[in-house]
């Protein structure tokens, strides 16, 4: 019975995971402000993640990488904080959104960002913002092993909802004997990139040590 219930779980893994971001919207708003601002877009009023990004490009251009990463932190706090309520109101536009940021995070935070590499960044990111729907990177539902990792989009799933269902499957003592070390490692690699907001490694990790599970049966 216990084997039978890990293989009904991991089989349900790609599918909760997956299950609110397959969710699409045809009726997205497809006008814009005269503004510029992305108001009334399917994620709705981005105004103030953009005066974020402004704020930062002012700061990068000045040469204060240090103030500058400290104020795309407040992108990431407030775009975290309101996941939960964009997320399903457009995944697609939300992913792209979500991968610009990244790209910004990362920019700033190597051990030595420079003017161009941050610009870029962020120009980017203000153009994903501008018009979130449109810059698809269209790769569709992706997989490592059998486990999904990726929304229709081609984004990965977030990091911690892939750990979730990775701890969910150790406490079921899913793993043999042959493979729980290997396992281990996995994870703890899955846990330092997706502290690194590196959410495409930690998936990577994650679904390596949920096909383990598999091979455990």
């Amino acid at each position: 019975m216990k084997q039978f219930l890990l293989a009904a779980f991991l089989i349900a893994v790609p599918v909760i995971a997956f299950s609110t971001i397959e969710v699409t919207h045809h009726t997205e708003s497809q006008s814009a402000e005269s503004s510029g601002h992305s108001a009334n877009r399917s994620l709705g009023d981005l105004s103030e993640y953009e005066s974020i990004v402004e704020e930062t490009r002012k700061l990068a251009s000045k040469g204060d990488m240090t103030a500058a990463e400290k104020r795309i932190t407040r992108f990431e706090t407030k775009w975290d904080d309101e996941e939960s309520k964009l997320r399903p109101q457009a995944p697609s536009a939300w992913g792209n959104v979500d991968a610009a940021a990244d790209k910004a995070f990362a920019a700033l935070r190597t051990s030595s960002p420079t003017k161009p590499q941050v610009k870029q960044a962020l120009d980017n990111l203000t153009k994903t913002l501008a018009n979130p729907e449109n810059n698809a990177p269209g790769a569709g539902i992706q997989s490592i092993a059998g486990i999904t990792v990726t929304d229709a989009g081609g984004h990965p799933l977030p990091c911690e909802a892939m750990l979730s269902d990775l701890r969910d499957v150790f406490d079921q003592g899913a793993f043999s004997d042959a493979n729980l070390k290997q396992a281990r490692t996995l994870q703890s690699q899955a846990m330092e990139r997706c502290n690194a907001d590196d959410d495409v490694r930690s998936d990577r990790f994650s679904a390596q040590a949920l096909a383990l599970a598999k091979q455990s049966l």
